[in-house]
């Protein structure tokens, strides 16, 4: 995705932007996840206030062949409802944390969505045919008496305007005591993983009232407790495998062959911090929102507050490349604390070939780094430069001493405004990307 360019020894990006056909605006409606199917026809996303919004790629014409990239939308459904549970008198929310697809099997397509304690299956199928002759029903449903049925007719199907539904299969709740934070679905595509702040469980798909409890961290006196899990994900060829993070900023590898109850990891991935940089603020910013795979399993991909790290599985002792995310903040730590923004969680992302990834920032700016190149640039997503097949520019932030016309300073920064969640086409350049309450896609320039 990075285009060479003779002029800009950085590196810069050039995209074709296709907007989202329409703008959520009311505070329930902030985007809370973005995820490609496995295909990339597909675009789901999840928001605050409980709704699934599915995109549908353009099929490519003779007429029109830019059009190719652009989405729109094919279904939205409400996945979740706000609930009350009475006997810890808690409210449990209706934000949709996290969409993860199953690979399509058939006509339909499947995906789970979650939030704080229950994940749903839900199907999303298309219709264009309805049955009409009945025997015992008119053609509008009512029952009608024996007595007047004097011949057998063979009910036929009749073509009917194309309609997009989306039905619950499965509903999988009550085995989560603390908020789920992730989900992920096996490489066997018979099982997936579901991850709160102190417990792993294995569930079948088929199964909804019984899972297995993998990983337990939870200690014998809550006092103890010193860390706790924040993202887990199976890896992408075994279905044994898989790996989670804690907030203490280190990663366990673990195999369920080992044991049925992976509390004893099999490698463990952490840096050892450096004594001369440690601050009150070094375990919040150690602490890692995402954790991705790469698409060949070969690599782990982290996120902390301040950088993206990418893993050997074969190297524990330090990762094998760090890139610097928004090192200009580390002077802002105390306000950024101050106003909660230390707490944000940044998702990362891993192009289809894993040499290039992606990440959020505050001011609605988001990181390429590309792997091989090293080479890196900032881009905005902002309603001004939202025009169809408008060419990005690189941004630059000014940290100190004079400021260029094309940059924007430090002090300017708006930290309401953050790309925490975003998704790579699982085999083209193209982006989706998460600002609060609107969605922006970005592919590579075509001519």
């Amino acid at each position: 995705m990075f285009l060479a360019d003779n002029n800009n020894s950085s590196g810069s990006l050039s995209t074709v932007m296709c907007c989202f056909p329409f703008v959520f605006s009311v505070p329930a409606d902030i985007i809370s996840t973005v995820e490609f199917n496995p295909t990339g026809e597909l675009l789901a996303t999840g928001d605050k206030g409980g709704r699934v919004v599915v995109f549908q790629r353009e099929q490519e014409s003779k007429n029109q062949p830019h059009r190719r990239g652009e989405y729109n939308v094919y279904s939205t459904f409400q996945s979740h409802e706000p609930e009350f549970d009475y006997l810890k008198s808690l409210e449990i929310e209706e934000k949709i944390n996290k969409i993860r697809w199953l690979p399509q099997q058939n006509a339909a397509y499947f995906l789970l969505s979650t939030n704080d304690k229950t994940v749903k299956l839900w199907k999303v199928s298309e219709r264009d045919k309805r049955p009409e002759g009945y025997n015992l029903k008119d053609e509008e449903g009512r029952i009608r008496d024996p007595t007047t049925i004097t011949a057998l007719r063979v009910p036929v199907l009749q073509p009917m305007d194309l309609m997009v539904e989306a039905t619950p299969r499965r509903v999988f709740s009550n085995a989560h005591t603390y908020h789920i934070n992730s989900i992920s679905v096996n490489s066997d595509y018979e099982t997936y993983m579901s991850t709160d702040d102190l417990r792993i469980n294995l569930w079948n798909l088929e199964i909804t009232n019984r899972s297995f409890n993998i990983v337990d961290i939870k200690p014998a006196n809550m006092e103890m407790l010193t860390e706790v899990i924040t993202a887990a994900e199976f890896q992408p060829s075994q279905c044994n495998t898989f790996v989670y993070s804690s907030s203490k900023g280190s990663i366990r590898l673990c195999d369920m062959r080992a044991s049925a109850l992976c509390d004893n990891h099999s490698k463990l991935f952490e840096e050892p911090e450096d004594p001369s940089n440690r601050s009150f603020f070094s375990e919040i910013i150690s602490s890692i929102s995402d954790v991705k795979f790469s698409h060949s399993g070969r690599y782990l991909m982290t996120r902390d507050y301040l950088t993206v790290k990418v893993w050997d599985l074969n190297m524990e002792s330090k990762p094998l490349e760090t890139y610097q995310v928004h090192d200009y903040l580390r002077s802002k730590l105390c306000s950024l604390y101050e106003n909660d923004c230390i707490f944000d969680k940044f998702e990362c992302v891993w192009n289809g070939s894993d040499s290039v990834i992606m990440t959020g920032s505050y001011n609605n700016f988001f990181r390429m780094f590309d792997r091989n190149t090293k080479r890196d640039v900032t881009l905005e997503a902002s309603r001004e430069n939202s025009k169809p097949r408008a060419i990005l520019k690189p941004r630059k932030v000014c940290v100190g001493g004079k400021r260029r016309k094309d940059e924007i300073s430090v002090d300017s920064l708006d930290f309401s405004k953050k790309i925490l969640h975003s998704a790579w086409h699982p085999s083209e350049n193209i982006i989706a990307v998460a600002a609060t309450n609107n969605l922006y896609i970005f592919q590579d320039k075509v001519n």
